[in-house]
């Protein structure tokens, strides 16, 4: 794997990771709150609270179930060989633009590049799918030429 790419995958997965430890932190805090609620007076307060309590812990459930997914697309992405055309796991440099095309995360510098990391769903990565250097994609009025996908 080049350098730039194994860069973009460790940017990737720092991203994915630290917001997984955000939300297990505050599952944690919710996890307190929810003990010191159980020991508070009954009534309609204290079934008011747990409620509360219960919903933001489903919420955050459901964060953290998408997080481990993106974790999951990643690991697939990182196993995937590259062909010369652009799919999940690749890196595509545009005259516009450049992509990882993996999960969505933060735009990633990389040896003073800029990429923004998408997701395969997303509706520029379905038009770069499958092209390969010399192409071109026609996005939001604009057109890049792919010079690079490795």
């Amino acid at each position: 794997m080049n350098l730039i790419k194994e860069k973009l995958y460790k940017a990737c997965e720092a991203y994915v990771e630290e917001r997984i430890k955000r939300i297990e932190v505050a599952m944690d805090g919710l996890e307190t709150d929810l003990e010191n609620e159980t020991k508070s007076s009954a009534g309609d307060k204290y079934e008011t609270g747990r409620e509360m309590i219960n919903l933001e812990w489903n919420k955050l459930s459901g964060q953290l179930q998408q997080f481990k997914n993106l974790r999951n697309t990643l690991n697939l992405a990182k196993s995937r060989t590259n062909n010369g055309s652009a799919q999940l796991g690749a890196a595509v440099k545009t005259n516009m633009a450049n992509y990882f095309i993996a999960i969505p995360a933060d735009r990633i510098i990389v040896e003073g590049e800029a990429y923004f990391a998408i997701g395969a769903n997303s509706p520029i990565a379905q038009l770069l799918l499958h092209k390969k250097v010399g192409e071109e994609i026609t996005f939001n009025g604009k057109t890049a030429k792919i010079l690079e996908v490795f």
